[in-house]
């Protein structure tokens, strides 16, 4: 479950945004994507509130980053899009709270965990700046 379509359409809308000197409204933005608007408007205004956009209101409204891409980590921006922390499989962050009571048996929760914490710090040290480059 790592990328949802709302990772995808945030990253999108991320490079989008960066690409432009002034702020873009979601119409334009989800015009050049060709994505829905009423959707799109969720995941823009979850960054808003995370910090990682800054939002206009108003006839010359819109969006821009209110930092610079190379501050802003691609795991930041899934998870603010997601409003929650990025799971690449549907476990528990820790074996005491596995939701089947099994996690102090559980011989597949250390291999996942592990798994999510090198995710987790890849993802933490590619930035929209990096993917902008690309």
């Amino acid at each position: 479950m790592l990328f949802t379509k709302a990772s995808e359409y945030a990253l999108l809308s991320m490079i989008c945004i960066a690409g432009k000197e002034e702020s873009m409204d979601v119409d334009s933005i989800s015009s050049e994507l060709g994505i829905s608007r009423s959707f799109l408007a969720k995941i823009l205004q979850n960054l808003a509130r995370e910090g990682i956009l800054v939002s206009f209101k108003g006839a010359n409204g819109g969006f821009m980053l209110a930092q610079k891409p190379e501050e802003i980590s691609i795991k930041r921006i899934i998870e603010s899009a997601e409003k929650r922390k990025m799971a690449v499989f549907e476990c528990s962050i820790s074996a005491d709270s596995c939701a089947s009571s099994k996690g102090g048996i559980c011989q597949i929760w250390p291999m996942f965990s592990a798994l999510q914490s090198k995710i987790d710090d890849f993802l933490d040290t590619i930035t929209l700046a990096n993917i902008i480059k690309k």
